[in-house]
C-alpha cells in the first residue's frame, strides 16, 4: 500500500463540537464539524450537554465525513482519536465510538494528542491548492481558549513548549471579556468584529512582566473587570458608548503580548519560520499583527485556514497519518486523558 494511500478516519470531541474527517495521506478528502447551539443560552460551554450532543451527533457526523470523501468504512486504514486534553465528558464520546468502530472494522487505533494536532494542521493538503507546509525547524504560537503555548516544533513529533500561560488562556481572556462587557457567547469573534471599528490606544491597560517566554493573562482581565466596573460608575452606558474602542483597546493588548513573546522566542533560537494555530489564529488583530512582524523581522509565516483554527478533525487525521507511518497505534484500552500534555521534554531526551 502506497503512503499516499493510507485511508484515516479521524474522530474529534474534545469541548463542544462533534467533528469526522477523512484524509488519503495528507490530502483532505472530507472535513464535518456539528456545532452545539445549546450553549448559548448559558454563555460557555456546560460539560454534561456536551457530552449528550456529542452522544446525538457522532454517528450522522461520521456517516456524512464518509459519504463526503467517498470512501467506505471498510476502506479505511486506521481511526486517529483525540485523547485530551479537553472535557473528559466529550472525550470518553468520541473514544468509546472509536474503539467500538475498531472492533468492528478491525482497524488500529491512534491517538492524538489535540495541542500537537492544531500545531500539525499547517500539514493537511487539499486539492487544487498549493501546498506550501512550514520547515523544520518553526516556531508554533498555539493559542486557544485553554491553552497559550511557544512550541519549537523540530519534527512532527519532536516539539518542546518554550513557554506557555501560567493562569489563564488568551481564548479565555476574549471570552471573558466579552462577557463582562455583556456580549453574547461566544464573545472571543464578537470583539475581534468590534475592534475593527475602534481605536487600540482608547484605553490602556498593564503588560505583565512575566519572565522567560511564559504569558499571564489573569491581571490583563482583572484590569478590565475594573475599568468596566468604574465607567460605569459614572456613565450607565459605558459599554455601549466605548464598545468598539474597549475590544480595541482589549485586544489590542493581548496580541501585543503574543507578538512580543514570540518574537523573544524567535530571537533566542534563531528560528524564523513561524506559524500560529488554534482558535485565537483566527483573530484578524493577531493575523495582521503577525504578517507585519514578519516583515520587520525577516520571517516566513505560516497562518492556518479559518476552518483548521477552530476544532476540527482533519487536524486529528493528519496526526494520525503521521504516526501511521511510524507504526504508533494505541491499544483497545486506551483512556481519554483530560489533561494530556506534551513538549516540556524534548523528545529522545
Amino acid at each position: 500500500m502506497s503512503e499516499c494511500n493510507v485511508k484515516i478516519l479521524a474522530i474529534e470531541s474534545s469541548c463542544d463540537d462533534t467533528c469526522a474527517a477523512v484524509l488519503s495521506g495528507t490530502m483532505l478528502l472530507s472535513n464535518v464539524v456539528a456545532g452545539q447551539q445549546v450553549h448559548h443560552d448559558y454563555g460557555g460551554v456546560v460539560p454534561e450537554l456536551a457530552s449528550r450532543a456529542h452522544q446525538q451527533n457522532i454517528v450522522p457526523v461520521v456517516d456524512i465525513a464518509l459519504k463526503k470523501a467517498g470512501v467506505k468504512k471498510e476502506e479505511i486504514d486506521a481511526i486517529a482519536l483525540t485523547k485530551g486534553p479537553g472535557l473528559m465528558g466529550s472525550l470518553l464520546v468520541g473514544v468509546s465510538f472509536a474503539k467500538a468502530l475498531s472492533i468492528g472494522l478491525n482497524r488500529p487505533l491512534i491517538e492524538v494528542n489535540h495541542m500537537q494536532a492544531h500545531i500539525l494542521s499547517h500539514f493537511i493538503q487539499t486539492p487544487n491548492e498549493e501546498y506550501s507546509p512550514p520547515a523544520f525547524p518553526f516556531l508554533c504560537l498555539t493559542v486557544s481558549g485553554g491553552h497559550t503555548q511557544i512550541v519549537l516544533v523540530k519534527d512532527y513529533f519532536d516539539m518542546q513548549i518554550l513557554g506557555q500561560t501560567l493562569d489563564d488562556a488568551a481564548g479565555e481572556a476574549f471570552d471573558k471579556a466579552a462577557k463582562i462587557m455583556t456580549l453574547p457567547y461566544p464573545g472571543g469573534p464578537l470583539v475581534d468584529k468590534f475592534a475593527k471599528e475602534g481605536n487600540p490606544k482608547a484605553f490602556s491597560f498593564p503588560t505583565p512582566h512575566i519572565t522567560a517566554l511564559d504569558f499571564s493573562f489573569s491581571g490583563l482581565k482583572t484590569s478590565f473587570l475594573y475599568l468596566i466596573r468604574d465607567g460605569k460608575i459614572n456613565n450607565p452606558n459605558f459599554v455601549e458608548e466605548h464598545k468598539n474602542d474597549l475590544c480595541a483597546s482589549f485586544q489590542y493588548r493581548v496580541v501585543s503580548i503574543l507578538i512580543d513573546k514570540i518574537t523573544r522566542a524567535a530571537e533566542e533560537t534563531g528560528v524564523k519560520e513561524i506559524a500560529i494555530a488554534g482558535g485565537v489564529a483566527a483573530n484578524s488583530g493577531l493575523r495582521n499583527a503577525l504578517q507585519e512582524a514578519a516583515g520587520r523581522h525577516n520571517w516566513k509565516v505560516y497562518i492556518p485556514k479559518m476552518q483548521y483554527c477552530t476544532d476540527n478533525a482533519a487536524m486529528i487525521g493528519i496526526t494520525g497519518y503521521f504516526k501511521f507511518l511510524r507504526s504508533e497505534f494505541a491499544g483497545i484500552d486506551l483512556v481519554p486523558n483530560a489533561r494530556f500534555e506534551f513538549g516540556r521534554t524534548p523528545a529522545g531526551s
